[in-house]
């Protein structure tokens, strides 16, 4: 397994505080590692929202899926986000989505992007998953006046290529909404929420096998062949036959399981802080009091949320670097600019904080398809940080694909563009201090 980053990216350090693993039974047990000879209708590398909900959609058609995870369901960045369920997936604009797909490209993929708010809404009440949820859409923060105009524009853009009305609110009504803080004013969205990760995580692993969904932890695949009609997937301790494969590892990707992906994906880590829970004089003296989920403008963007137990979630951009020295660093970072949004809040604790990868595509929209050169298998990456609505949402297209039947939801021509490679290859992380530079300068 060639990955991009050190083995201390891969491993328990970056992950060692995370705030959802202490809301949720340690059931690590359950999944134990795949052994001996097996076979499945379908399997899943990946213990994600992408992969568990392709499992769940599989099983509960009748297909015998199995899922492999190299560590346990949740361990990687699903189990690691801000858990904001909202529109998103891509990183180009509104003009090159058109340029390149056309307005009923960019109207598919528009559309896809409500619909995988709803699904994860669907899959919650449908199968009683308490997540934790909160906020009525999200709120978009201008962090300067030239973006507060631009997001002003933004309102007719919403309902032109959404079909939803957005509200503006300049930093007087921000305040009285109990969103006070450095901002020139925000756009809300009525379309998204935020939950917990883990409880949703956990949540699709009891849907999925109580539908007779296999899954293992503990079984990081060492190679994937294919002879004949059938593919095979090895691990250290099992040889699964089987006819289809979902490779679901998104920024955890390998690049040469299978090649095909070398080149196509480009993980960058997020660093997120937790809070104690604050007091409501605490909450006042800040002039946050709402639980509206909210990101700024910032291309090397803030995210923030106050959640139901009055903890403070807070996160950011985070290093270039996978080493502990690194992780401390960004960590210090991620602290100062906490401090710096919400100076009320200085002196109050910060007792979580962990990272974790999210992934990038050289054409800045996902990817949910065919792997070109291994017949029978199947991909879906690349969320650009937005991955609970639209991981899930390709987990189960990916579902019907591998099926070989028509997509339950609608499968947007952005989405099936094959993924080109990044330039400098296997040394395309140099391209991130490069990229975060310009970011920065076009955040002053």
């Amino acid at each position: 397994m060639t990955r991009l980053f050190s083995d201390y990216a891969y491993g328990d350090g970056p992950v060692a505080h995370c705030y959802w693993s202490d809301t949720v039974p340690d059931n690590r047990a359950a999944y134990p590692a795949a052994t001996g000879e097996l076979t499945a209708d379908v399997v899943v590398i990946g213990a994600g929202f992408t992969g568990l909900s392709a499992a769940l959609h599989l099983a509960r058609d009748g297909v015998d899926v199995l899922v492999l995870d190299a560590e346990f369901p949740g361990w990687g960045a699903s189990g690691r986000n801000g858990g904001f369920c909202c529109l998103g997936g891509a990183k180009a604009s509104s003009a090159t989505l058109e340029r390149r797909f056309g307005t009923s490209g960019l109207k598919g993929w528009r559309q896809a992007e409500q619909d995988a708010v709803a699904l994860v809404r669907n899959i919650l009440q449908e199968h009683s998953i308490d997540a934790d949820t909160h906020s009525q859409g999200e709120t978009i923060l201008a962090h300067n006046a030239r973006m507060a105009r631009d997001l002003q524009n933004d309102v007719a853009h919403v309902q032109a290529e959404y079909g939803v009305e957005a509200t503006w609110q300049g930093p007087a009504e921000l305040e009285a909404a109990g969103m006070a803080g450095p901002f020139h004013g925000g756009l809300t969205i009525p379309v998204g929420f935020a939950l917990n990760p883990r409880k949703y995580i956990d949540g699709l692993v009891r849907a999925a096998t109580g539908h007779g969904a296999r899954v293992h932890g503990y079984s990081s695949v060492e190679g994937i062949t294919r002879s004949g009609n059938a593919l095979s997937v090895r691990t250290a301790r099992a040889n699964i036959k089987t006819r289809r494969l979902i490779l679901a590892t998104n920024g955890y990707s390998s690049e040469d399981l299978p090649p095909w992906m070398g080149g196509r994906y480009l993980p960058a880590q997020s660093n997120v802080l937790v809070t104690r829970p604050l007091t409501q004089a605490e909450l006042d003296a800040a002039g946050w009091t709402s639980r509206q989920m909210a990101y700024d403008t910032r291309n090397l963007l803030h995210y923030f949320r106050l959640m139901p137990d009055n903890r403070f979630l807070f996160g950011m951009r985070g290093g270039l670097l996978g080493s502990a020295p690194a992780e401390a660093g960004i960590t210090a970072r991620a602290r100062m600019h906490f401090e710096r949004m919400f100076p009320a809040w200085r002196d109050v604790e910060t007792p979580y904080s962990w990272s974790g990868m999210v992934c990038f595509s050289a054409n800045r929209v996902p990817y949910c398809g065919p792997i070109p050169d291994l017949p029978g298998a199947f991909a879906g990456f690349a969320y650009h940080g937005n991955g609970v609505a639209m991981g899930s949402y390709t987990g189960a297209l990916l579902a019907d694909l591998v099926q070989d039947k028509p997509t339950r939801h609608s499968y947007p021509s952005v989405m099936q563009t094959d993924a080109p490679r990044f330039p400098l290859g296997r040394f395309r992380r140099a391209l991130l201090p490069a990229g975060y530079a310009l970011a920065g300068l076009r955040d002053l």
